[in-house]
């Protein structure tokens, strides 16, 4: 999976209403995991946890759902879990569905975000897809995620109107999109006088509330 199909996947996972019991599978399939490789995590045979109710994929990372309130107790038993170590995972996560709470045990860097948020920060986690990170990745998360929902909406434009991909009307489809950026860009960088002049007027025209282009 590359970094935009990962964003895809991470954002679905948040907006979804959280499950306790399937959201480490759901987080692990969300970096490519194989459909294989999390129904041998799921019954037990891979997961290689000390932690009653945590899943540990070894060399990867060690995941715990816990009870309201509990997400940095939580995070602290899955550092000083023997098997953390053991198992040489790089990542430790706690969340309630709240907050979330993450650390690369690499290199010592920390996350703590709203539930919500955390697919704003999903760079943190691309070492998991096998996706080396430098700052300036990390930095391009909401680059990626706005790449990522103009891919959407250029699969839904052909959906329903598969003659726009043909060669002759390719270079109306690149005009508006290109306009299209521009206006985020204008929006984003107040070259509009009000904030969210063009995704409220794009709104009332579509009858959905308004959303961020970012997420």
């Amino acid at each position: 999976m590359n970094a935009v199909e990962i964003e895809q996947a991470v954002s679905i996972l948040a907006d979804a209403p959280f499950n306790a019991s399937e959201f480490p599978y759901t987080f692990l399939e969300a970096f490519g995991n194989k459909a294989t490789t999390i129904k041998i995590l799921k019954s037990g045979k891979s997961n290689n946890t000390d932690l009653l109710g945590a899943v540990l994929q070894r060399n990867n990372i060690h995941i715990k759902v816990c009870s309201e309130g509990e997400v940095p107790s939580t995070l602290k038993q899955l550092r000083e879990s023997s098997a953390t170590s053991r198992q040489k995972a790089k990542y430790i996560l706690a969340t309630d569905g709240e907050t979330l709470e993450s650390e690369r045990l690499i290199d010592g860097e920390t996350l703590a975000c709203d539930y919500q948020d955390f697919p704003n920060r999903f760079t943190f986690f691309l070492p998991l897809a096998g996706i080396s990170t430098v700052r300036q990745i990390d930095e391009s998360a909401f680059d990626i995620r706005a790449t990522s929902r103009l891919n959407r909406l250029y699969v839904e434009l052909l959906k329903t109107n598969p003659d726009w991909d043909s060669e002759a009307r390719r270079p109306d489809m690149n005009h508006f999109f290109a306009r299209l950026i521009f206006c985020f860009f204008a929006e984003d960088t107040k070259i509009f006088h009000a904030r969210t002049l063009f995704t409220a007027t794009a709104t009332s025209h579509v009858n959905c509330p308004p959303k961020s282009h970012f997420g």
